[in-house]
């Protein structure tokens, strides 16, 4: 199973990218993605970003994301 979160590119170096989600930052490759920009929200899978989505869709499905979390722990 994936999980797909919305990750903010904070940084592109050639063709890798510093993403950020809640202050944890890792490295994507952008490879498959032509137009990505500092700024932009991806979907990244296997370390690849494969998908951009608007600042909106990102913030419904990060906050989605924290009220599950929520859920999850109130409900061992």
């Amino acid at each position: 199973m994936c999980l797909a979160i919305p990750s903010k590119i904070v940084k592109i170096e050639n063709t890798m990218a510093v993403i950020d989600v809640e202050g944890v930052q890792r490295q994507a490759s952008l490879l498959l993605l032509e137009d990505a920009a500092v700024g932009d929200y991806v979907i990244v899978h296997a370390g690849y970003a494969i998908n951009k989505l608007d600042e909106t869709a990102a913030a419904e499905s990060l906050a989605l994301l924290r009220e599950a979390f929520s859920a999850s722990e109130q409900n061992p």
